[in-house]
């Protein structure tokens, strides 16, 4: 096995995928109605077995990868997933899951730690009359708070994320009270997209004039969550806290309040990470610069065939974000203020709403104004997707005079 080394500042100095998603299995114990990889109770197609992943292992670990999150369907289906989680760690990369946690028990939360686990998220998407709805699935918001419960006992540091939709974003606030009374750490808020079943349920997502609202909400649960933890004393920076995912917020009022980590340094949106120190690995070896990209537009390469440094270096795949420009951009993103360093955002969900990158309808800064100018935008579905993993269809923006109501 190969020994990875210590990482230093300079390793920044250059594109590295210093943080690395990992598809392990698309099968998966849920089958969620906004699943953008359309996981289910089935396999991939010629997944990569054990020692195909360790070879994997072998080539993040010789790259220079700092963190890998494992994640599905479900990565622990796989009983060879400790085997993998001892390989990385001893090799020196920091290992961590996503998980919709319905099979969490506590034996596999101490084995998953026993074998180097260093945290765990699980996702609730609000309350349980919304998540079982979105997870389809009764009792999988039972079952996603007693893993966070069991994953807390064994000592693990617990995460979770919320996928934003229509369904849930009037539940945010006691969505995170009940996350924060079972010892989550971190809550990770992103939109959700329409990609692989999302994408069948157009009515879910929610509309770009709705964004300020949303980000409103979480900006005062934030401030709320700092008070909190002052009060009884708990350092910031082990408090729970509210953190935006890639493809919601950009630059707003609230804009580092929602990205920076209390107590720790300011910061801000910073432009699409995709192939620049990100990494998407999905089951069957296919590699990807961003593992939310959808498949068919993305992939650089398989790494059955091709060497995983060759296929970073040299793919226009997966090199898009580091040699792209303002050309790029359309739409109202082309004469935006922020428009060099946002450069529209998220890729994957610009790509997956509009058919191509350049133009983010999902904008605090954008929504806010056009409302300025008496408009807002909505999109409306023009073609259905595919049905296949990590599918799109495509939509487009209205641009209408905002209600007066």
């Amino acid at each position: 096995m190969a020994t990875a080394r210590t990482l230093r500042q300079s390793d920044f100095e250059k594109p590295k995928p210093v943080y690395v998603v990992w598809e392990t299995t698309l099968r998966c114990d849920h089958a969620c109605a906004h699943c953008g990889s359309r996981a289910g109770p089935y396999t991939r197609d010629s997944e990569l077995n054990t020692e195909e992943q360790l070879e994997v292992a072998d080539a993040l670990i010789r790259i220079g990868t700092r963190e890998v999150t494992l994640i599905g369907g479900e990565a622990y289906l796989r009983g060879d997933i400790y085997r993998l989680i001892e390989y990385l760690t001893a090799g020196g990369i920091r290992v961590t899951m996503q998980s919709g946690g319905r099979g969490l028990t506590l034996d596999r939360c101490r084995r998953l730690k026993d074998a180097g686990m260093a945290a765990v998220g699980v996702s609730i998407d609000g309350p349980a009359i919304v998540h079982d709805r979105l997870r389809a699935s009764l009792g999988s918001h039972m079952a996603g708070m007693r893993a966070l419960e069991n994953l807390r006992e064994v000592g693990l540091i617990t995460t979770s994320n919320i996928q934003v939709n229509r369904l849930n974003m009037k539940h945010l606030r006691e969505t995170a009270e009940q996350l924060r009374a079972r010892g989550v750490r971190i809550w990770r808020a992103q939109l959700t997209v329409p990609m692989g079943r999302a994408a069948d349920q157009p009515d879910w997502i929610v509309q770009p004039h709705e964004i300020p609202q949303i980000i409103d909400t979480l900006a005062e649960l934030q401030r709320e969550c700092i008070a909190r933890a002052r009060e009884e004393g708990v350092p910031l920076e082990r408090a729970f806290h509210i953190t935006l995912g890639n493809n919601m917020g950009y630059f707003g009022p609230h804009e580092q309040l929602l990205r920076s980590r209390p107590g720790g340094s300011e910061s801000h949106w910073s432009g699409c990470q995709a192939g620049r120190f990100v990494l998407g690995i999905e089951s069957d070896g296919k590699i990807k610069g961003c593992p939310s990209l959808p498949t068919a537009p993305y992939i650089g390469g398989n790494i059955r065939d091709t060497d995983l440094e060759t296929i970073w270096n040299e793919t226009e795949e997966l090199t898009f974000v580091r040699t792209r420009t303002e050309d790029e951009l359309w739409g109202f993103c082309k004469g935006c203020y922020y428009a060099e360093i946002c450069r529209a955002g998220c890729s994957f969900t610009t790509h997956c709403t509009l058919g191509r990158r350049g133009n983010n309808p999902f904008c605090y800064h954008r929504a806010t104004q056009l409302a300025r100018r008496g408009l807002r935008e909505r999109i409306v579905q023009k073609q259905v997707a595919e049905g296949v993993p990590y599918d799109f269809g495509r939509f487009e923006i209205v641009e209408e005079p905002l209600p007066t109501s």
